[in-house]
């Protein structure tokens, strides 16, 4: 069975053989020592080709037809091992295969994969792509599943709020769920009072499009328990604490964490990992309407925590609060929540690089090791509970917005933390969802971060 995909597209990889054009990926140093093809070396030397990273050369043949390409991967290709996404972008359409070059065949295939992604789906004319054949020492199978798992939260993020609201996000989840045979249900509206989701709810009543709660049951009894819980803010206005109209303009990306989570659900249920899986999405739009939720106000969570509202605009880590309470009474072994969550955690790290937060130091050593295996960046910032006590208010038991605006990434952590108080070991993740300018493996706009190496990690937990 192939991967889910919730837009279809062509692979970018061609396995039926045939006639393929080389792509020789060298370095400076192969250019001044000549341990390259010798036409290929013959014709980068008469360009004055420098190997430079990321440079393309086309090479032609002797009657004057395209014969291959050089690429350039700089004196250290180890600084971009997913270079070769470039290749994806500038090459002519065709089929091509790597004759040599000094990267593993994973490295090279996944790179050449990512890069040539492309969410042309609002496009009226679509451009002719080049695709690869993938090495035979490549786990083709496992490649395929990562990106689809990437595609998807992309695809999710890029699409925009008229197209991705709460009721087609809830339509995305029971695709995947379905396509899996995985167990779905749903719970919507004023159905969420009653099933005692009440900040889910309050978060989501102005909007027109009903707010919800989406779950997930994948895997076997017995098998290590995995819990998954993404943020899913389909648009975020701020609510009555309503954002300019600079601040609005990238808010359909505001449930990259539901997108996320499942991109990583879509990779662990594909791969057949021994788990017992569990997804939670709360789904909500943020908007304004007459029975919008007001500053001061101040709403009982699932959990019987009480929580003043002191700023709309901090909504994310109220649907959470809800959804992890839920996910917290089954107590599984490992928890992982995912939210665009904090502009200081971008302040802190920039969008390239999100934080976790974990009480569980042996995990967090295990997902930083996962990083540097996967090339998938993650950084650990601290749960300091010498920060706890600004997320206390007078008149309620927490607040969703402390005063002061530092340190604001480890307080809405640690707000989070507090419904978190049975699973033995959780791990909070703040995510940009976004790559703001185009890099080797991405053309830009909506990213998968951290699911990646989270697949990684879960899959070796299990093995």
């Amino acid at each position: 069975m192939a991967p889910f995909q919730f837009i279809e597209r062509a692979t970018p990889f061609n396995s039926k053989g045939g006639a393929t054009l080389p792509i020789f990926a060298v370095t400076p140093a192969h250019i001044e020592t000549g341990t390259i093809d010798p036409i290929a070396l013959d014709w980068a030397r008469k360009a004055g080709y420098k190997a430079e990273s990321g440079s393309l050369l086309l090479i032609p043949t002797a009657e004057g037809h395209l014969g291959g390409a050089l690429f350039g991967l700089g004196s250290n290709p180890s600084e971009q091992p997913f270079l070769t996404g470039k290749l994806a972008r500038s090459l002519p359409a065709g089929t091509w295969h790597i004759e040599t070059a000094p990267l593993t065949a994973n490295r090279l295939s996944l790179g050449f994969g990512l890069g040539s992604y492309r969410f042309d789906r609002y496009k009226s004319e679509k451009a002719a792509a080049p695709t690869l054949m993938i090495p035979r020492d490549a786990d083709a199978a496992d490649i395929k599943r990562q990106l689809a798992g990437v595609f998807l939260a992309r695809d999710l993020i890029n699409t925009p709020t008229n197209d991705m609201g709460p009721e087609q996000l809830e339509a995305a989840f029971r695709a995947l769920a379905e396509h899996y045979k995985a167990e779905m249900s749903v719970i919507i509206g004023d159905d969420l009072l009653k099933e005692n989701f009440p900040l889910i709810h309050t978060v989501g009543r102005a909007s027109a499009d009903a707010p919800r709660l989406l779950e997930l049951h994948w895997g076997k009894k017995g098998h290590r328990r995995i819990t998954l819980v993404g943020k899913g803010v389909c648009f975020d206005t701020g609510g009555l604490d309503i954002k300019p109209a600079s601040s609005m303009l990238l808010m359909k990306k505001d449930m990259g964490g539901a997108a996320n989570v499942m991109g990583l659900a879509l990779m662990i249920m594909d791969a057949k990992l021994k788990v017992d899986l569990r997804v939670i999405i709360p789904v909500v739009e943020n908007s304004i309407s007459a029975n919008a939720f007001r500053p001061g106000d101040i709403y009982k969570s699932r959990k019987g925590l009480t929580v003043q509202i002191d700023n709309t605009d901090a909504e994310g880590r109220l649907i959470l609060a809800d959804a992890l309470a839920y996910a917290d009474e089954d107590a599984p072994d490992l928890m992982i929540d995912m939210a665009t969550l904090t502009g200081a955690a971008r302040v802190a790290l920039g969008p390239d690089l999100p934080p976790f937060f974990t009480d569980d130091s042996e995990l967090a050593s295990d997902l930083t090791e996962a990083s540097l295996e996967t090339d998938d960046p993650l950084w650990r910032m601290p749960l300091y509970m010498g920060y706890d006590k600004d997320i206390r208010t007078k008149f309620a038991d927490i607040t969703n917005a402390p005063s002061g605006g530092m340190a604001g990434a480890i307080t809405a952590a640690l707000f989070l933390k507090r419904f978190v108080t049975k699973t033995p070991s959780w791990v909070h993740f703040d995510i940009f969802g976004w790559a703001p300018s185009e890099r080797p493996h991405s053309p830009g706009g909506g990213e998968a971060q951290a699911i990646r190496a989270l697949y990684h990690h879960i899959r070796q937990s299990v093995r």
